[in-house]
Parts: C-alpha cells; structure tokens; sequence
C-alpha cells in the first residue's frame, strides 16, 4: 500500500499544474488579446422634411458645415423654448465664422406645426434656427433616425402635450453624430466648441 500510494504522489501535483497553466494561458489570451470593437449606434442620418418658408429640404442640405439638431415643438411650455434661447445665445457668439451655421428645430407635432406656425415662432429668435416639419410618417422617420422620442400625452381639456426627447444633438460637417451639445453652460464656451468642427 505504502508503494502504490507513494507512486501516485508526483501524478496528483503534476495534474494541478497542468490545470493552473491552462487556466493561467486561458486568462492571458482573454486579457491580451485585442478588445473585439463594439458597433456604436448609428445616429442621424437621411431624412426629407419641409422648411418654415415651405421648402422640401434633406438632410443633405445642411451637409458642409457642422449643424445642431432640436427635436421640439412650438406649443411646448418651457423646454424648448429655453433650449432655443440658449442655441440662439451660442451662435450668437459664433461671430463672422459662424454665419452659414445652422440649427435644425425638428417638430414633433407636425398636426399643429404647419412652417407658417414654425415660421411664426421662430421669429423670436436667431435666423440661423431652421424649423422643420412634414407629414407624420416623414417626422417619425427623422425622429426614428436620430434615435430619439416623442409620444403624444393627451391632457385633460382633450389638448394634448407631446413627450419628447430634449438632447440637443451636435452633427459633423458630413452629417454623423459628434454627441450631446451642451447648451447649459456659458455659450461662449459652447461657441467655441462648436466653432472646432467648422
């Protein structure tokens, strides 16, 4: 017994390192290896809509220069509103350079939001915001590109208010996805920000 017992004694160690250098070759290969790239979602892209002054425009009419895009409203009672105020405030700090930039105000409520009502309120403020509307199908469609919501929420006098998503998004001079635009902050530093893509 004493014989058999001692010739499995190196068998056992032998097997556990063997295990551990597996183990140890498994988690080198996990950690060295290059990280496999993950697909970002695009956002942005094609959309056919009409201006305030009733033109049919595409996404590719604002191609050449960076542009800010705002999904909104104009029966909206505070947000957008502010967030116009805002993009006026920056651009305004643009200066000479900044001239042919533009803003897309996208409604999300294209039953009331006709480009004359667009139009209209946009006049308040910077000429450089473009309002932008269409049939249902063609502003789902731009809303469903660019990743973002809006649903309508029926309030108790039979109107309606529209939920929708308040990002400010800023585009690149072809047109892809460069992140959230912070307008919050002092716009001459949102000024210069965007002024860097130009």
């Amino acid at each position: 017994m004493c014989s058999a017992s001692s010739g499995k004694r190196p068998v056992l160690p032998l097997l556990l390192f063997l295990a551990g250098l597996a183990a140890f070759a498994g988690a080198a290969l996990l950690v060295l290896a290059p990280a496999p790239r993950q697909a970002t979602a695009a956002v942005g892209g094609p959309f056919a809509l009409v201006d305030q002054d009733g033109r049919a425009v595409t996404d590719r009419d604002f191609l050449g220069k960076p542009f800010i895009v705002l999904f909104g409203y104009t029966h909206c009672p505070d947000v957008c509103p502010t967030k116009l105020f805002e993009i006026s405030e920056v651009l305004g700090r643009t200066g000479d350079r900044g001239r042919d930039l533009r803003a897309l105000f996208i409604t999300v409520d294209p039953e009331r939001d006709t480009p004359e009502v667009l139009k209209s309120y946009l006049g308040s403020f910077d000429g450089r915001i473009v309002g932008l509307t269409g049939d249902r199908a063609a502003v789902d469609a731009a809303v469903k590109a660019y990743r973002a919501y809006a649903r309508k929420a029926p309030l108790k006098d039979g109107d309606y208010a529209m939920d929708h998503t308040a990002l400010v998004y800023l585009m690149d001079r072809d047109g892809r996805f460069v992140g959230a635009f912070d307008v919050d902050r002092p716009p001459e530093q949102a000024a210069a920000e965007l002024m860097r893509h130009l």
